[in-house]
């Protein structure tokens, strides 16, 4: 990998802010990601994250604040407010342990949803902004439509069109009260501290209030498309129901209220999927197949809207 001025720097302040109160090592930065939306390093037991260009530090504080308010949900911040560097604002944490993509049996599913459900049903600060979820799908729709001609773009807008308002970023959520992460994946959990400390929730980006059924949509597109073993799903849905997660009823079918999130993340997925491959100049994978065949079958079977959710 390449470096540019950002990824110095950022490495460089990475291994300052470790040794504040060590001696300084003989170990180098280590590059965690560096794409336009964010770039990662870490030093030591620090690490350092340049977030993504035009990010607003009124949007970001408040939920850096509410991080180090719930530390054992939530990676709590180094450092209580972000720097500036290059044009973009940074953060420092502690390293945590990642999930182990290689070995999808340990993959924690169980903390993932009791980990939500303790998030939902913490009361959410007056001055925290709207999650993020749905303007981020947006964002994919749009990168789709200026990414170029493709059999599959015409299957995923059909299944964007077809959601409501509020969850293509158009409209107000239906909920503006309960806490929300915002974009919940396996890869956004670590162990803290590292190696084998408790499951945390990281990467506050897209925290805010919203719709908490956003937070359970990515899993749950994934099994509906089948690409999550019914298992895994169990576990994930039993634990947040067990922890009294208000997303959805205590019992009984679940996907009156995940379904519409479900779709719009399957459809983000997929438009990212189509971008990425144009992109790359190659075919569609076959997961990313499977996505877009899955916004083929949505386009037809309009969402369930029920009574209370957005119209």
């Amino acid at each position: 990998m390449t470096a540019h001025p950002l990824l110095t720097e950022l490495s460089r302040r990475a291994g300052a802010k470790a040794h504040e109160a060590t001696p300084a090592c003989p170990c180098g930065a280590a590059t965690l990601a560096d794409r336009p939306d964010a770039t990662v390093v870490r030093h030591a037991d620090t690490v350092a994250k340049a977030h993504a260009p035009g990010t607003d530090p009124a949007g970001l504080t408040p939920r850096l604040a509410l991080a180090a308010r719930l530390p054992d949900i939530l990676l709590a911040p180094l450092t209580p407010a972000p720097a500036a560097l290059h044009g973009r604002l940074v953060t420092f944490w502690p390293y945590g342990t990642p999930v182990d993509p290689d070995d999808p049996d340990l993959a924690p599913w169980e903390a993932a949803g009791t980990l939500l459900a303790r998030l939902h049903r913490t009361p959410a600060p007056t001055a925290l902004p709207e999650m993020r979820g749905p303007a981020k799908a947006a964002h994919a729709v749009a990168r789709l439509r200026a990414a170029g001609p493709h059999p599959a773009v015409a299957p995923v807008l059909g299944a964007w069109h077809a959601l409501p308002a509020w969850a293509r970023a158009e409209a107000p959520m239906p909920d503006t009260t309960t806490l929300c992460h915002g974009d919940l994946h396996l890869g956004q959990l670590v162990r803290h501290p590292a190696p084998d400390g408790p499951w945390r929730l990281i990467d506050v980006d897209d925290l805010g209030v919203g719709v908490p059924a956003w937070d359970l949509a990515r899993p749950a597109a994934w099994y509906a498309c089948g690409l999550l073993p019914p298992q895994e799903w169990t576990r994930f849905l039993a634990a947040y129901r067990a922890q009294g997660g208000p997303a959805v009823p205590v019992d009984g079918d679940p996907w009156a209220a995940l379904d519409v999130p479900a779709r719009a993340l399957t459809v983000q997925t997929a438009a990212r999927s189509v971008t990425k491959s144009l992109a790359e100049g190659r075919a569609l994978d076959e997961v990313e197949q499977c996505l877009v065949d899955a916004c083929a079958r949505m386009g037809s079977v309009p969402p369930q809207l029920t009574a209370g959710r957005a119209k």
